[in-house]
């Protein structure tokens, strides 16, 4: 951890009592700030703001004072608390500077850093990489951190010059930075995603390049080679474009040949040995490849990943087998292409459950990907929706339900030995659940009780 002085007496607000502004305040008051945290609801559990007020940390819950943006020098911003919120919006009004909390890891980081992000994939690729740079690793270790769910504050206090930190960063994350440099930087692909937050396409695209915004000729940009538009998005960079191709040869990148991957003309693994379904993984593991190579790593640790690494949680991840169906948890699956993807990485019949959060979609686009669906089962707002396309596509079987819960024993019914249950929803869950992860807990849960029920049988 890098020794600064420039938070020394400075008077910092930390806006939102999450995990990622919890963290940042403990780190702020170790540098010797005068920190303020705001939250509109008190946490649960009140040891929390036992913690912070031990620290000398002034805890305000309950409203969002307007005078906080006036008393302060600085604002950290939950990165999921829009730019429209009163209290930020008086921020801006009076000049404060508004970062993020992975802004403030970086300014301590002794470590080198890479950094993902992307619509999809970016929790699978930031996995990936760190696993394959800590495989074999003799000093040091890698972190994953950041979006992954670990606060980069708590990592880059730890991490040291003979370690690597791998930070998954949204594009919320990414709005407030302003020196973060990452040594690596990917971008997995961009698609439709966040425009309620954003307000357009173009300025959620923006936000995703503002990852490579302060790299320069000594760092590298890796990026998906399949798009136009994202060749295009490389030229924005200043940084060494090192492109990633699951359709075609790049010979100064990754890319997949026949049934080999390659980086720089150099055969890597045979894509039937990667353990992860799907062609979406095989981008995600090209993509891990290139990080891995540039950061030195041998081919031999990369292919021990990629032949063993089983999955990320919620992201295609594999429950288990109930009388011959396999049961697999895509909770992640909160838009169109995460569910195209997920329906692209099977063969075999499929049971979908599927439905969530209306943001005003329809999901005719999905009726390509319908060839191997063999039911479906509808819940959340978006129910009748996908249905329609359900019907649109042939499908013979669809059923609707409340939930997943009772989707999973409905699911069973209809399925047959041989079949795939996939929970892929192509929605958000917050029409039912908090977050997916819930939505994808709820899912496993349920699973395990129907395979206890039928061992009983």
């Amino acid at each position: 951890m890098k020794v600064i002085k420039n938070y020394q007496d400075k008077k910092v607000l930390v806006l939102g009592l999450g995990k990622s502004g919890i963290n940042a305040a403990k780190l702020l008051a170790k540098l010797g700030a005068k920190v303020t945290v705001n939250d509109l609801h008190a946490p649960k559990d009140p040891q929390v703001i036992k913690d912070l007020t031990t620290q000398g940390i002034k805890v305000i819950t309950g409203s969002h004072p307007l005078e906080l943006a006036k008393q302060n020098e600085l604002m950290v911003k939950n990165p999921g608390i829009p730019y429209s919120n009163p209290l930020v919006e008086a921020a801006q009004a009076a000049g404060l500077p508004i970062i993020t909390e992975p802004e403030l890891a970086y300014e301590i980081l002794d470590s080198p850093l890479v950094a993902v992000t992307g619509t999809n994939g970016k929790t699978t690729t930031t996995t990936l990489i760190t696993l394959m740079l800590d495989q074999d690793r003799t000093a040091g270790r890698a972190y994953s951190a950041g979006n992954i769910g670990i606060p980069a504050s708590q990592v880059a206090q730890k991490a040291t010059t003979n370690d690597v930190m791998v930070a998954e960063l949204s594009s919320f994350q990414l709005l407030g930075i302003t020196q973060l440099r990452p040594h690596v930087a990917v971008i997995t692909n961009i698609y439709e995603a966040h425009t309620d937050y954003h307000g357009s396409r173009a300025n959620y695209v923006k936000a995703k390049l503002r990852i490579t915004k302060n790299q320069t000729a000594k760092d590298y940009l890796i990026i998906n080679w399949d798009s136009e538009e994202w060749r295009n998005l490389s030229q924005k960079s200043a940084a060494q474009v090192i492109p990633f191709s699951r359709k075609t040869v790049v010979p100064n990148g990754a890319y997949q040949q026949g049934e080999y991957l390659y980086f720089k003309g150099e055969k890597i693994i045979k894509a039937a040995d990667i353990k992860i379904p799907g062609s979406h993984n095989i981008e995600n593991a090209l993509a891990a490849i290139a990080a891995a190579k540039i950061m030195g790593q041998n081919n031999q640790a990369i292919c021990q990943v990629l032949r063993t690494f089983s999955g990320v949680k919620h992201r295609i991840q594999y429950v288990m087998t109930v009388n011959q169906r396999k049961f697999y948890n895509d909770s992640k699956a909160t838009n169109i292409e995460a569910c195209e993807r997920a329906l692209g990485s099977f063969d075999q019949p499929i049971v979908l459950l599927a439905g969530g959060l209306d943001r005003g979609f329809t999901f005719e686009r999905l009726i390509p990907d319908f060839k191997h669906v063999r039911a479906m089962i509808c819940f959340g707002e978006t129910a009748k929706l996908m249905a329609a396309a359900g019907e649109q596509a042939g499908i013979k079987q669809i059923e609707f339900t409340q939930d997943v819960i009772s989707a999973v024993p409905l699911a069973y019914q209809l399925s047959q030995p041989g079949d795939v249950v996939l929970l892929s929803p192509a929605c958000a869950s917050w029409d039912q659940y908090p977050t997916f992860e819930v939505r994808g807990d709820r899912f496993i849960n349920a699973i395990e009780k129907l395979a206890t029920e039928q061992e009983e049988k």
